[in-house]
């Protein structure tokens, strides 16, 4: 089943999201059809919270901190869950949604590329797979992540966006928040999706873990 996640509009590259494009975002919507892992995948706590609530606030804006140039992104690196993984651009399949990475290739990211460029003033947004047929994938320890962990995400012009972790949710599908998940915040933003909740073999997973992370320093 090809997978589809973020309803969007197409965009120029480049040109940053606006309040309308971000109001149609939805979820990534997955399908887990790999082999059985014991337990699943990590969740984080606000998993046993209801779900529906406000995205995370995000923290104090960051001061003497400047926005860096376009340049699409190369790695992601989460040192944390021991993410070192390529990232692809994506764009929109032939239905209108935007492409999630292959399935086949459980190391690899996938960054949406006309929206924000990581380090870019706005929210920058990485997605991918929690698992595929064979087991555990690129994101699978991504609900285990904790506030002040770092994302560190390298572009194709040299430079290494470090962001810091502020939030980590759950959010049902089909109640994706998806105005409070994306807004431009005014400062460099990032998050990291993937499928987590419940989980069904009739439906697959039934929400979208994210990360919530904001731009801490550059190298």
């Amino acid at each position: 089943m090809p997978p589809k996640d973020f309803r969007v509009f197409e965009r120029r590259r480049r040109q940053p999201w606006g309040v309308l494009a971000l109001a149609m975002l939805s979820g990534l919507a997955m399908m887990r059809n790999g082999v059985d892992v014991p337990h699943g995948p990590p969740q984080p706590a606000a998993a046993a919270r209801p779900v529906g609530r406000p995205a995370v606030p995000p923290p104090a804006a960051s001061t003497g901190l400047e926005p860096l140039p376009y340049a699409p992104a190369s790695r992601v690196k989460i040192p944390a869950i021991q993410v070192a993984a390529p990232v692809m651009d994506v764009g929109l399949d032939e239905q209108g949604w935007v492409a999630a990475p292959p399935p086949e290739d459980p190391n690899l990211a996938g960054w949406y590329q006309n929206g924000i460029a990581p380090g870019m003033r706005g929210t920058s947004v990485l997605v991918g797979h929690v698992d595929n047929l064979k087991g555990p994938a690129v994101f699978y320890g991504l609900g285990s992540l904790r506030k002040g962990q770092h994302v560190e995400v390298e572009r194709y012009d040299g430079r290494v966006a470090v962001f810091e972790i502020y939030g980590v949710e759950v959010y049902a599908k089909d109640n994706f928040p998806g105005v409070e998940v994306y807004a431009d915040t005014g400062q460099p933003e990032l998050r990291v999706i993937t499928c987590g909740g419940g989980y069904t073999r009739a439906r697959g997973y039934d929400g979208n873990v994210v990360v919530f992370a904001r731009m801490v320093g550059s190298r």
